[in-house]
């Protein structure tokens, strides 16, 4: 299938129901239609990518809504398709045209569980998730069972993160859990693998930079496109869905342990946190192990640095998002001296990126959102840890731990400790290294500046001194 780099309009939420309106008003289109043509689509990009024979075991989790019943036709296409799905749908919309989905679905011996029947680690068990729980008009925050599920493909994601087998996730329209405009506003929400946008792409969109997105909306009609000023993508021969973009490359050069770089440095992203965010996605698309962990340097009030190394929980528009013991020696010295820095750096594509700027103790609501989203063993370990505080013996910490696993056993969730939460350094400086085999390695470098009143990031491109060696950065 080709893809598509043309420039590609999004939608608000607003606007996405006014063009559901449209389809199914004046525009005479059925509901059971356009779920058809969703889910025809979806299956249709997932088979483009993730071949039924080395992706055979799929697991569709679909919501209560309309979003949901996109994933029921999806999962039966895929059936036809060669895949081997399995349905989770808990909380079952008792409407004919569901209960219709449902039984086109038994009667072709496709098992539904329930999430009691889902293993801890999905990936065990299956090679394809697809999230069809909430779509655009979906808001407020995720209740049971559906708060469960997501944590589980989140930690779906965390095991890619650290180079774990780890399935695939495809999430239809929106990622849930994300904000249909904002995106990941906690951080802690689904970072999928594939977005397969329908009808037009909305806003969060924005913000996905996973390895492939597809646009399924060939049937929207040309009176939509006029009035809502849409930019549709061409869609190939008979194709119902497109990808935008192109094919990542970046397996292929990080084999190479180099990374040959298309990207010029005339066509960034203006916004450094939508720039970091593609990096990112880069990494985890190159393979590379843990991605996500970062150098925070702090200094105290005499100026006094350190450094360590930490794991990035969250990354949004608001900032960077890690979490910690609020006695450590990090927590006083920002306490002190709330100026810090951020260093990433992922060798195999020869890149680096710097972060500078102001850090702030979250929320409590975004701590416990965030504590809530563990698993228990990992709950547990912060109500062990007394961090920079002296101790006898190991055997001490272990005795604590076997402990706490008795006393929580039969609980799902762990209430977090108050010594433990969130911090969010909000960026007032970017740099981005991109390493060349010919040794001009590029710098690209955002400040924030004040213009007509408003702060805006600035852009400057550098190119370091040919002297700096291979490994000076």
């Amino acid at each position: 299938m080709e893809s598509c780099t043309e420039e590609i309009s999004y939608v608000s939420q607003q606007e996405a129901i006014e063009i559901d309106d449209m389809l199914m008003g004046p525009l005479g289109f059925s509901v059971d239609q356009l779920m058809e043509l969703a889910g025809l689509s979806v299956a249709s990009a997932i088979g483009e990518v993730y071949s039924s024979s080395d992706y055979t075991r799929v697991l569709v989790i679909c919501g209560p809504g309309n979003n949901g019943g996109d994933g029921l036709v999806a999962a039966r296409h895929l059936h036809h398709f060669g895949y081997k799905p399995s349905i989770c749908y808990p909380k079952r919309n008792t409407k004919p045209l569901f209960a219709a989905l449902v039984t086109q679905l038994e009667s072709l011996s496709i098992p539904f569980l329930s999430e009691e029947q889902l293993s801890v680690q999905l990936s065990s068990d299956y090679d394809i998730i697809v999230d069809a729980i909430f779509g655009f008009s979906f808001h407020g925050t995720p209740r049971l069972p559906f708060d469960s599920l997501i944590r589980k493909l989140v930690s779906v994601r965390n095991q890619q993160c650290t180079h774990q087998k780890a399935a695939v996730i495809i999430s239809v329209d929106v990622p849930s859990g994300w904000h249909v405009e904002d995106g990941d506003i906690f951080g802690v929400g689904i970072k999928p693998d594939m977005l397969v946008s329908l009808t037009a792409p909305k806003l969060c969109a924005k913000m996905f930079f996973g390895t492939h997105h597809f646009i399924g909306g060939r049937f929207v009609p040309q009176s939509i496109i006029d009035k809502f000023k849409l930019k549709p993508p061409p869609y190939p021969g008979t194709s119902m869905c497109v990808r935008i973009g192109n094919l990542p490359q970046t397996n292929l050069s990080a084999q190479k342990g180099i990374f040959a770089s298309s990207e010029s440095l005339e066509e960034v992203e203006e916004d450094p946190i939508y720039q970091f965010q593609k990096w990112f996605s880069n990494a985890l698309a190159a393979g590379i192990k843990e991605p996500h962990y970062m150098v925070l340097s702090t200094a105290d009030i005499d100026a006094k640095p350190s450094s360590r190394m930490m794991s990035l929980e969250g990354v949004n528009k608001d900032g960077f998002v890690w979490q910690t013991n609020y006695g450590s020696r990090k927590a006083r010295e920002i306490l002190e001296n709330p100026q810090a820095s951020l260093l990433f750096y992922w060798g195999p594509l020869k890149r680096q990126v710097r972060v500078e700027g102001f850090v702030e103790q979250v929320s409590e609501e975004e701590s416990e959102q965030y504590f809530s989203s563990l698993s228990r063993d990992i709950q547990i370990r912060p109500i062990v840890s007394k961090q920079s505080r002296p101790i006898h013996e190991r055997e001490v910490l272990r005795q604590q731990y076997r402990e706490l696993e008795e006393k929580y056993h039969d609980r799902t969730s762990i209430p977090r400790p108050k010594h433990w939460g969130g911090y969010r350094l909000i960026p007032e400086f970017f740099e981005f290294w991109q390493g060349e085999e010919s040794q001009v390695h590029l710098k690209l470098r955002y400040s924030m500046e004040e213009i007509d009143g408003r702060r805006v990031w600035r852009i400057h491109r550098l190119v370091p001194p040919l002297a700096e060696s291979a490994s000076s950065l």
